[in-house]
This record gives C-alpha cells, structure tokens and sequence, in this order.
C-alpha cells in the first residue's frame, strides 16, 4: 500500500475536519463496498494458484499420487489431499 498525504489529495476543509480527530497518524480509509477486489486480484497470485491447482487435479486425475504431486509441487501432502479432493464449486 503506497503512503498519500492527505494535504496533496483532500481539500483544506475536510483535511482540517480529519485533523480535529486524528494528527500525525497513519488513517487506512478502506474502499466503498462492493468495491474492494478479492485477495491476489492486482498481483495474478489468485490467478496463478487457481491455475496451479487445477494443474495438480488433473495430473491426480491422470494417475499421480499424493507423494509425487508433493515432491514435483514442493508441498506437503496435506496441502496436495486438500486441492485433490475439495469439491468444486
């Protein structure tokens, strides 16, 4: 999260309104609702592991086990049972 100062981005009134609660601080202004963007939306990563774990149930699916997976995959075999058998919404 990249810092703003609220004097270059917010008007003299308002700045001063905030400034009769908070001085000095850092203030996290969250975004509306229904605007926030999932986890790994803006970095891919959501996109790379989706992608990733569908790669994993298919090679299952072919024939791999759970050892392999976990070796080619550097996970631990929990990590491989639960992509495995999560069902699929």
């Amino acid at each position: 999260m990249k810092y703003v100062s609220a004097s270059e981005v917010l008007p003299e009134n308002l700045l001063r309104e905030i400034q009769k609660y908070i001085q000095g601080k850092t203030l996290y202004i969250p975004a509306p609702k229904g605007c926030r963007k999932k986890w790994g939306h803006d970095s891919g990563q959501r996109e790379f592991l989706l992608n990733r774990n569908a790669e994993i149930r298919k090679l299952f699916r072919q024939g791999m086990n759970v050892d392999q997976l976990a070796s080619s995959y550097c996970l631990s075999h929990d990590s491989i049972k639960k992509i495995v058998y999560k069902t699929q919404a």
